[in-house]
């Protein structure tokens, strides 16, 4: 099986810095038509730059909370390429949980950001997968990838309600692919850890010490740049993984193998 996506459309959520970015700036330099959502259109301007109603890289700019949005993001990625193959849910957010004040909407917040937006766009774009493959009559039709966390499996009392979401988010990778194999679309999701993210790179401005405490409790000890990642989601979304649907695969340089209850989990 082949590890091209050359040719392929791909919807790429929270690209307008981090993992999302570099995501979609590495689907595009391997051919495929990228379709960059994000509420920051600033960022997303400055990032993908002048000419962006050409080429293979377009950007749709709003807020995917809204139902009304991802049916207007489908629309314009349908306009643009034609079609939906790829559909890379990495739009996320990290922030802390006070578990003890009754006041804290962290858990609903995050919930509906990390888990629910991902799991209405999935709908929405498997609609549009399965209408599409009337002309494909053998093989997958589409493949989606979720980014999760090892919060959803390790965690600390302040990131409860990111853990919480994470977890949600994985059960909704297996729930999902189990509905959607039999219309030959795999749904899979990457959890990882010690990957500078742009909620990391945030949090480690904030506690300068947290570098030094990842690193500790990372086996291979360092944090992996936002790159590293792009090969694992890559390899989901090609026939290289074609029997492969409902994992969660942990790319974390082995911090999940330790006890990293001490540790902060992006």
């Amino acid at each position: 099986m082949s590890f091209s996506i050359s040719g392929k459309t791909a919807i790429v959520t929270g690209a307008a810095n981090g993992i999302g970015l570099s995501i979609a700036r590495n689907f595009a330099d391997r051919g495929v038509n990228v379709m960059c959502a994000d509420m920051d259109e600033v960022r997303l301007k400055e990032e993908l730059g002048p000419h962006l109603d050409e080429g293979n890289m377009r950007y749709f700019a709003g807020d995917l909370r809204q139902r009304l949005t991802i049916a207007n993001l489908i629309s314009a990625t349908i306009d643009a390429f034609d079609q939906v193959d790829i559909l890379i849910n990495a739009s996320r957010q990290v922030m802390t949980t006070d578990v003890l004040d009754v006041e804290d909407t962290s858990v609903e917040v995050l919930l509906e950001q990390n888990m629910m937006t991902s799991l209405r766009l999935t709908q929405q774009v498997a609609k549009r997968m399965i209408k599409q493959s009337v002309d494909q009559p053998v093989g997958s039709v589409g493949t989606i990838v979720n980014l999760s966390s090892i919060a959803a499996r390790s965690t600390r009392p302040e990131l409860m309600g990111y853990s919480i979401a994470s977890a949600a988010m994985e059960q909704m990778t297996r729930s999902m692919a189990l509905a959607l194999a039999p219309h030959r679309i795999r749904v899979n999701a990457i959890a990882f850890g010690s990957v500078m993210s742009a909620s990391l790179k945030s949090s480690m401005i904030e506690n300068s010490e947290w570098r030094d405490e990842i690193e500790e409790k990372t086996p291979l000890g360092r944090v992996a740049g936002p790159s590293e990642l792009v090969d694992a989601v890559q390899f989901l979304a090609s026939d290289a993984s074609a029997f492969m649907t409902g994992e969660i695969v942990t790319v974390d340089g082995g911090r999940s193998l330790l006890d990293s209850v001490s540790a902060p989990a992006h």
